[in-house]
Order: structure tokens, then C-alpha cells, then sequence
């Protein structure tokens, strides 16, 4: 039956990361647009140096215009030297995260809308910065399995 649902709240100091940046629109991303630039970073992490966890590829996703927005298939670097061609640099700032675990047998969607419903239960507000989330994925995942598992972080105010 529903399980029980999980979040804390983290904070995450300013990092900086190193990786691919893709825009377009949700219906593309849901075509699988994200998921080839994963595999590209994937492909060409010995590329990025000084990264802090190899293990972890991040997605980090930023507000655009319209239905439109900007992504990064990213890992986290110590400190930004070299950046390959074809990849980008970004400066996250230091945020207050919801967090919460979604499983390969949850629902994507309905664990994105269980972790706003938490945010809103808590009284907290949504962070009205540029980053709208971030995920990490493990990164020995397949970026195309259909059951993927990962770490959502939605930014927010905690002093609603």
C-alpha cells in the first residue's frame, strides 16, 4: 500500500560543478533530451578534473523562460581549472534543500508532488533563486533504465 513518505532538510554550501548544459522544454527532457547529455558526461567524466565524488552525477536544473529550462549533467569539482570543450562551468549558491530518496518502484511525479506536498506541510517556502532542484544519480546507473533511483533537492526558504 503508500508508504510512508521521507524528507529532511539539508544545507548545501556554495560548490561549483563541471558538465554539459542541455535547455529545452519538459516534454523534450521527458523524450529522453537529458538523459543523452548524461550519457555524454558519463562517457567523458576522466575529462573533468578535481572532481569531489565520482560516484555522483548531478542534475542540476535552473528556471528559463516559458515552458523551457536549463540543465547540467554536472559532477561537483573542488575548483574550476581546465573545463573540456563542449562543457560548462557553474557556481551553485548555498541553499537550504529539501531532500528525499525516490526509489526505482516509486513514481517519478508523484514523488516530486509528495516532496512539495511535505515542503508546504512544514511551512516552508520554495527558494526563488535560479536553481529550481537538483538530483543526483548514482553513477554506475544507466541514465536510460526505466526504473531509475536518485536523490531529489528542491530549494527552499525554511523561514517561511
Amino acid at each position: 500500500m503508500d508508504q510512508v513518505f521521507e524528507a529532511i532538510l539539508v544545507s548545501k554550501p556554495s560548490f561549483q560543478a563541471v558538465g554539459i548544459r542541455w535547455e529545452g522544454t519538459f516534454e523534450e527532457a521527458g523524450e529522453g533530451g537529458i538523459r543523452a547529455v548524461q550519457t555524454e558526461v558519463i562517457r567523458r567524466l576522466a575529462e573533468i578534473r578535481h572532481v569531489v565524488h565520482p560516484d555522483i552525477l548531478l542534475g542540476l536544473s535552473y528556471h528559463h523562460e516559458g515552458d523551457s529550462f536549463i540543465h547540467y549533467a554536472a559532477l561537483e569539482v573542488e575548483r574550476v581549472e581546465d573545463v573540456p570543450e563542449g562543457m560548462d562551468s557553474v557556481t551553485v549558491p548555498a541553499l537550504t534543500y529539501a531532500m528525499t530518496e525516490h526509489k526505482k518502484e516509486d513514481n517519478i511525479d508523484s514523488s516530486y508532488t509528495n516532496i512539495f506536498a511535505w515542503i508546504e506541510k512544514q511551512g516552508y517556502s520554495m527558494h526563488k533563486g535560479d536553481v529550481t532542484h537538483f538530483e543526483k544519480y548514482p553513477m554506475a546507473q544507466d541514465p536510460y533504465a526505466k526504473n531509475p533511483e536518485f536523490t531529489i533537492m528542491i530549494p527552499v526558504d525554511p523561514e517561511a
